[in-house]
Parts: structure tokens; C-alpha cells; sequence
């Protein structure tokens, strides 16, 4: 019980150092310039996205100071693939209207290869590799792949407000911490760079919500059998088609207004 919680701990701690270090030392430095960084959030205020490269880092090297074994390397390969897609989509999807699978997947049937169909499948095929990697029978390694992509899909959906995907994977995180160490990893980066988020002076962005996403995916698959990640499955697929649903409506009725 004693190193179980020691792990937890270190997985919290080193995730949130090295995100709070990150995320000073991309400020500082700014490479390539800070109008790569800059975006304009929901309420027209200039924001950085050096939080989301910081959290990714962070989320590495709390899963790499605690876990071991398959749970190391699926919850490494997931993070960075995840955070990688995340980051082309936070550059070369900025300013594109389309939003949502069904837009970019329609774009792919014409023969566009969007930057977010890039990340849909990207992050797929690494949910895939690192549920392979989780689990020994095809159909739990299909699931789990699913539970993967999804939480990562699940944890960018909510992020439209400051501070409401750090809410995300701490309170999706919590029940995590009971069964292991991966989910704390996480959590403690997101933690660290909290108060600038909330505050809109920072965003994670692609990048971060969906590596933080994903590895809180690898935390549900460490942590339960078939029956949970077939619930699991379930759930973050009804909760991805509802957001694209949602993300439709949304985007007639913006057409509408400005029609």
C-alpha cells in the first residue's frame, strides 16, 4: 500500500515540476517567435499556448518517474503521439472553420486532408498501438484503443472556457488514483499551469487536452477489465457523437446568423 501511494505521489509531483518548468521556460524563450504562440480565446483576449507543450511534458515524466513496464511505455507512446497531433492541428488547423469529425471527415471524402483529419487519425491508430501494448486479446485491444482515443477526443470537446479541461481531467482523474499511479501523472501537470489557465492568460490547447485525455485513457484501461472498458467504450462514444451533433448545430447556427 505504502509504494503504491509513494507512486502516486512522484507521479504527481514530477508531472507537475517539470509542467511548471516547461511552461517557464517556453515563455521565456518563445521559439519561433510569439505570434506562433498566440491565439484569441472565446472572449477576444490574446492567450499563449505554451501550457499545452508544458502539460505534455509534464504527463511524460510523471508516468515515466511511476509506472513501469507495458503501463510506461503505452502511457508514453499515447501522450506524445496525442500531444504530436495536437500540436500540428494547434498550428496548421489555426483559423479553419471546420470543426467536429463529421466536417473533416466529409473534407477527407473530397480529397482534403485537413489538419483535423490528421489528428483523428493520428490518435486513433496510437489509442490502437497502446491499447496492443495494454492488453493480450484482440477484442480488449480494440477496446482499449477506443478508450484511448476517446478520452483524449473527450477531454479537447470540453475545452472551450478557460480552466474547464484542467476541471476535466482532475475530476476524471480522481477515481483513477484509487486503482494506480498513471492517472495522477496527469493531473499533476495540469495542476501546475491551473492558475494561468483560469486566469485566460494561457490555454492548453490541442496539444495538451488531448495528450492529458489520453493518458488518462491509459489510466482507465491499467485499471479495469473487459466489462469497464466496455462500458467505458460506450460512453465516450455516445459523448463524441453528442458533442459532434452538438458542434454542428452550433455551426448552422452561426451560418444562419451570418447569412
Amino acid at each position: 500500500m505504502e509504494k503504491r501511494v509513494v507512486g502516486r505521489f512522484t507521479a504527481l509531483a514530477a508531472g507537475a515540476v517539470v509542467a511548471r518548468a516547461g511552461y517557464a521556460a517556453l515563455r521565456r524563450a518563445r521559439p519561433g517567435g510569439s505570434a506562433l504562440w498566440e491565439r484569441t480565446n472565446f472572449a477576444g483576449r490574446a492567450v499563449d499556448l505554451y501550457a499545452g507543450p508544458a502539460v505534455v511534458a509534464g504527463a511524460v515524466a510523471g508516468a515515466a518517474a511511476a509506472t513501469s513496464g507495458p503501463d510506461r511505455r503505452a502511457a508514453v507512446l499515447a501522450v506524445l503521439a496525442a500531444g504530436a497531433c495536437g500540436a500540428y492541428d494547434d498550428v496548421a488547423g489555426a483559423g479553419d472553420p471546420r470543426s467536429g469529425f463529421r466536417a473533416h471527415l466529409s473534407a477527407l471524402r473530397d480529397g482534403e486532408l485537413t489538419s483535423g483529419a490528421v489528428k483523428l487519425i493520428g490518435i486513433s491508430a496510437a489509442g490502437l498501438v497502446a491499447g496492443a501494448l495494454l492488453e493480450e486479446r484482440a477484442v480488449d485491444k480494440a477496446l482499449a484503443g477506443v478508450v484511448i482515443a476517446g478520452a483524449a477526443h473527450l477531454v479537447n470537446l470540453v475545452d472551450v472556457r478557460p480552466g474547464r479541461a484542467a476541471a476535466a481531467v482532475l475530476a476524471l482523474g480522481a477515481p483513477g488514483l484509487l486503482k494506480g499511479a498513471v492517472a495522477a501523472a496527469p493531473m499533476g501537470a495540469v495542476a501546475a499551469v491551473l492558475p494561468e489557465d483560469l486566469d485566460g492568460r494561457t490555454m492548453i490547447g490541442d496539444t495538451g487536452a488531448h495528450a492529458l485525455g489520453a493518458a488518462l485513457g491509459v489510466a482507465v484501461v491499467a485499471g479495469n477489465g473487459r466489462a469497464g472498458l466496455l462500458a467505458h467504450a460506450a460512453g465516450l462514444v455516445l459523448a463524441a457523437a453528442y458533442g459532434d451533433k452538438v458542434t454542428a448545430l452550433a455551426r448552422g447556427a452561426k451560418s444562419a446568423r451570418h447569412a
